[in-house]
C-alpha cells in the first residue's frame, strides 16, 4: 500500500482548509541573507484555525465512529487545542467538557472567551501542573460515565497515535510545497509543546525516506522530557501506518522555553515584533513566537545553514494575542 492509501484507512472530518499557504518569506529571508519558508498552518481555517485542526480531523471522525456522545479533555485557560474541541464537538452535535486549569486571569479573553462562546462545560483546576489537569480529566470522565454518557476522552493536545496522523498527511502536503517551489528543503523546524505535531512529521519522513532534519523547538518541557515523550508517540504513530521508528531522527531543542510554560521570552517578545513588521505574520507568546525565535537564533548562529532553504511551520496560536 502507498503511504496516501495506508492513511485513508483511517476516518476523517474535514475541517481544515487545506492545502495550507506556503511562501518564501521575502524581507526575512532577503535582511539575512538565506531562503526562510512559511508553512501557515495558523491558516488551517476552522474556529481561528491552528495546527490543532488537522489532528481533530482524525479525532472528531473517530468521535463519531464510536457513538460517543461526550467529548472530555483537558488544558490551560488559553488552550488552542480546547478552543478547537469546544468548535468540533460544537459542530458534530455533542458534548464538551474542559478541565482548564493554570492562570485564568482577572477577564474572559482570548481562547477562553470563545470556548465559552462555543459552548463548553468548563471545569476549573487550581494547578497549573498538567499532570493534575490530566487526574482531574479522567475523574470527570469516569463520573460522566456513571452518569451514563457515552465518554471519548483526548489527553492535552490531542497528541495521541489517531490525531498524529493529521501530520503525517500534512508531511505529503509539505512535500508538495517544495517540488511547486522546486526547493530542496533540508530543515524543518516548528513549536513542539505535546508532541503530536512533530511525531506526525517523523512518521511522514519515515514513510517518504525523506533526508533532511525536523526539529521541534520545544515550549513547554525542558530536560529531555519532550523528546523521550516525542520518541514514543512517534513510535505508535508509525506502528499505524506499518513502520518502525528511528530514534536518532527525533530533535527536540528546549533551550528556548525560558523561565516556564506560558512565559514568554525576551527573544519570543522581539521575533514576534520581528515577523509583524516584516512579513505582516502574527505570532503568540506560548508556542509560535518561541519557536520563531529558535528559527532566528538558528539562522544568525549558523545553526543551520544559510545556502539552504530553511522551514518554519507556523503552527498557530494567534488568539493568544488578545488574552
Amino acid at each position: 500500500m502507498t503511504p496516501i492509501q495506508i492513511l485513508n484507512r483511517y476516518p476523517k472530518k474535514k475541517l481544515a482548509f487545506t492545502p495550507t499557504p506556503f511562501y518564501k518569506l521575502e524581507n526575512i529571508s532577503h535582511e539575512l541573507n538565506c531562503n526562510v519558508y512559511c508553512k501557515r498552518d495558523d491558516l488551517t481555517g476552522f474556529a481561528f484555525g491552528g495546527n490543532k485542526v488537522r489532528k481533530m480531523e482524525y479525532l472528531i471522525a473517530d468521535v463519531i465512529e464510536k457513538k460517543a456522545d461526550t467529548i472530555v479533555t483537558t488544558g490551560a485557560y488559553q488552550s488552542n487545542f480546547c478552543r478547537i474541541t469546544a468548535a468540533a464537538g460544537a459542530y458534530a452535535g455533542l458534548d464538551v467538557h474542559l478541565v482548564l486549569g493554570g492562570k485564568k486571569g482577572p477577564h474572559m479573553t482570548g481562547n477562553y472567551l470563545l470556548i465559552n462562546h462555543l459552548g463548553a462545560h468548563i471545569h476549573k483546576v487550581k494547578s497549573d501542573e498538567w499532570d493534575d489537569w490530566e487526574t482531574e480529566r479522567q475523574s470527570l470522565a469516569e463520573n460522566l460515565r456513571k452518569e451514563g454518557r457515552s465518554v471519548y476522552e483526548m489527553p492535552i493536545g490531542g497528541s495521541v497515535p489517531l490525531g498524529a496522523l493529521g501530520y503525517v498527511a500534512a508531511f505529503h502536503e509539505l512535500l508538495n510545497d517544495f517540488t511547486r517551489f522546486g526547493i530542496k528543503a533540508s530543515h524543518i523546524l516548528f513549536a513542539s509543546s505535546s508532541g503530536g505535531t512533530q511525531a506526525g512529521l517523523l512518521v511522514g519522513k519515515w514513510q517518504n525516506n525523506w533526508t533532511g532534519q525536523i526539529t521541534g523547538i520545544g515550549a513547554a518541557k525542558t530536560g529531555g522530557k519532550l523528546g523521550v515523550e516525542v520518541g514514543a508517540l512517534a513510535k505508535e504513530t508509525a506502528a499505524l501506518c506499518n513502520l518502525s521508528s528511528n530514534r536518532d531522527d527525533i530533535i527536540v531543542d528546549d533551550g528556548y522555553v525560558g523561565k516556564a510554560y506560558g512565559v514568554p521570552t525576551r527573544a519570543c517578545e522581539k521575533a514576534i515584533q520581528y515577523f509583524a513588521q516584516k512579513e505582516g505574520i502574527f505570532l503568540d507568546r506560548v508556542y509560535s513566537g518561541k519557536a520563531a525565535a529558535g528559527v532566528l537564533d538558528y539562522i544568525q548562529n549558523g545553526k543551520v545553514s544559510r545556502e539552504e532553504p530553511v522551514v518554519f511551520i507556523h503552527t498557530g496560536g494567534n488568539v493568544e494575542l488578545f488574552a
